[in-house]
């Protein structure tokens, strides 16, 4: 195995960052779907205003799913979270390793952590503007019954919306992808980093893991009503043009901080850390291990 020293030199071949690209890809897509139940249940309490929300009430909705319609309905919606979730992390990984060869961020053993940050940021936008049209098809497909696959939820509103509503709430998304991605890459790369000065050697992949899953928690706080927001309206939950900022204050209003804002949170802290913590560890290995091979 590949010392990170071998792999700051691949780093600077096309070949590293296509690579970085397809890890993402398969990271993510590992990930989502370990974590389906859990992101359909949170996304049928974020856009509701009328279900009270409580992990009670969560484990009773995964039950009375898996009885009433089966257990591939736990997983409604993951051919397009998939068509999603992988052009997604893999705009997001290999952005991230380009805006990392762009800015110097550690080389030379100097450590620069408010550029990793900026890399982190910057990756998150990029990937949230090319692939946002995907993001909201996969949302109204996972909670409306109307629409039969990905590609009717594309024509159908097309046909009724036009093509300016594949981007209603792209706003709030790349308002909250702002601290959720540059603290997520900002924190695990620092982890990382502290680890092996302290050790001496590379984390491993429970390590990975770990690291992984506490770098996912870092930037929900803040970016979680945004992604309240976000999803009311992809979903039509919400006043047509209505502002960002308007709507965040009416659900603080009328539904409450915990109850509103912050609705299905705590599904959040158990799904977050276990998707984010798989997406890094699968990431580093696949990552090492393509390189491994383009090397032999």
């Amino acid at each position: 195995m590949k010392t990170d020293g071998t792999l700051q030199e691949q780093a600077k071949s096309s070949q590293y960052v296509i690579s970085s690209f397809i890890s993402g890809a398969l990271a993510a897509a590992l990930a989502k779907t370990v974590i389906a139940p859990l992101d359909n249940t949170k996304l049928a309490f974020q856009i509701s205003t009328s279900k009270k929300y409580s992990l009670k009430a969560a484990l009773s909705f995964i039950r009375d799913t898996y009885h009433n319609y089966g257990f591939t309905a736990l997983f409604r919606g993951n051919s397009a979270q998939m068509a999603r979730i992988m052009p997604f992390a893999a705009f997001k990984f290999g952005s991230f390793e380009v805006y990392n060869k762009l800015l110097h961020v550690d080389e030379h053993g100097n450590l620069t952590p408010w550029r990793r940050l900026c890399c982190g940021t910057l990756a998150g936008l990029t990937a949230t503007c090319i692939t946002y049209p995907l993001d909201r098809a996969r949302a109204r497909l996972a909670t409306m019954k109307e629409y039969k696959n990905l590609i009717d939820v594309f024509l159908k509103d097309y046909r009724r919306f036009g093509g300016s509503c594949f981007y209603v709430g792209m706003f709030p998304s790349l308002l909250g992808i702002i601290p959720y991605s540059g603290v997520s890459f900002f924190t695990y790369g620092t982890l990382r980093i502290h680890y092996k000065e302290y050790f001496g050697k590379d984390p491993g992949a429970l390590e990975n893991f770990g690291f992984g899953a506490i770098s996912g928690v870092g930037g929900q706080i803040l970016a979680y009503p945004l992604d309240i927001v976000r999803r009311r309206m992809q979903t039509g939950r919400l006043p047509p043009n209505e502002g960002v900022f308007f709507a965040l204050f009416r659900i603080y209003r009328t539904e409450g901080f915990v109850g509103g804002l912050y609705k299905g949170l705590s599904m959040n802290w158990i799904k977050g850390p276990i998707a984010s913590g798989i997406v890094f560890a699968s990431y580093e290995f696949l990552k090492r291990f393509f390189v491994v091979i383009k090397l032999q």
